[in-house]
């Protein structure tokens, strides 16, 4: 009988102890055989539950942290992240079939068992891309699932979203790559490995031997309600998923405009009551977006109980 698949996960966390702890056991309760969590920011309230866990690994990356590594600390967060997870698969991750880098408010659901959908790909795949699901803001159990790329795409987009709909991407504000589970072992024989937030490259060729685990979702709780967002635009908007730097829906000779420039002229001309009906229209939930949804064959329904897992997996948190 053929030993068990073992998977694990790494991430880079900024967040309260309430939202690291509700991460870590849901994932435990998914099956994760291993959890190696690199705190971006103290984290004291959470620290010694995550350190009493048989199943987790946390490291502090604090400035003595990287001047030990690197010298200094680096700047972009995304940086911190690849650097983060690539040492995990090259490092930690021996005892493990699988890694997965992910984020603090993104979760993993499937229809059985992920180690499961994860054993039955053929030894030729390497990686195994997880799509996301992009939570309805006010919602505990809507979600919305990208649009398909194709020709029908933009039509989609603009019935779901009549204003705002050519701006995004395949209907998210969020990211729509999801996360990608990567082989373990390939670095044994000389091969060169790197994980980035998205991908990952084996001796410079970006997802070798790709697939597609489409019974595993990433549920991505981008933006809890309206003040949760508002909190998080800013940051967004200079550093994060919003930033400047990012392609834009479509091609610029189409008149696609970056989420960037689209967001700062809608605060530029609308102010704050702009961006609530972009927020509105893309991200809230209501029951005419979820019939619109509906109708595209793109709304989904996933039940999380978070809480209830942080509780049985850190009984003494509290």
């Amino acid at each position: 009988m053929a030993n068990p698949t073992k998977w694990g996960l790494v991430a880079t966390l900024k967040a309260g102890a309430e939202e690291i702890l509700a991460f870590a056991a849901w994932h435990l309760e998914m099956g994760a055989h291993r959890l190696f969590l690199y705190l971006d920011a103290p984290c004291p309230r959470a620290l010694p539950h995550l350190k009493a866990h048989p199943k987790i690994r946390v490291i502090e990356t604090d400035a003595a942290h990287w001047e030990k590594r690197r010298g200094r600390i680096p700047e972009k967060h995304q940086v911190r992240q690849s650097l983060n997870a690539t040492r995990a698969y090259r490092r930690q991750a021996k005892d493990l079939d699988w890694l997965i880098h992910m984020d603090v408010d993104e979760f993993l659901t499937a229809e059985s068992s992920i180690a499961a959908a994860l054993g039955a790909l053929h030894k030729d795949r390497i990686c195994a891309r997880v799509r996301p699901l992009e939570r309805l803001a006010g919602s505990e159990s809507h979600y919305k699932a990208r649009i398909p790329p194709g020709p029908d795409q933009e039509a989609i987009a603009a019935r779901l979203y009549p204003r705002f709909g050519p701006y995004l991407k395949g209907g998210f504000i969020s990211h729509v790559q999801g996360k990608l589970f990567l082989r373990t072992g390939l670095d044994g024989a000389g091969e060169d490995v790197e994980i980035r937030i998205h991908n990952a490259f084996v001796n410079g060729e970006e997802n070798p031997g790709p697939a597609e685990l489409a019974q595993v979702d990433l549920c991505h709780h981008h933006s809890n309600d309206w003040d949760h967002w508002m909190r998080h635009y800013r940051y967004r908007l200079e550093k994060g998923s919003y930033r400047a730097d990012l392609a834009p829906a479509r091609s610029r000779d189409m008149g696609g405009v970056t989420l960037h420039e689209l967001l700062s002229q809608v605060e530029s001309l609308e102010g704050e009551a702009g961006l609530r009906v972009f927020f509105n229209e893309v991200c809230a939930d209501s029951p005419d977006l979820r019939a619109r949804l509906e109708a595209e064959g793109l709304f989904r329904s996933r039940r999380l109980p978070l809480s209830q897992a942080r509780a049985r997996q850190f009984p003494k948190f509290g």
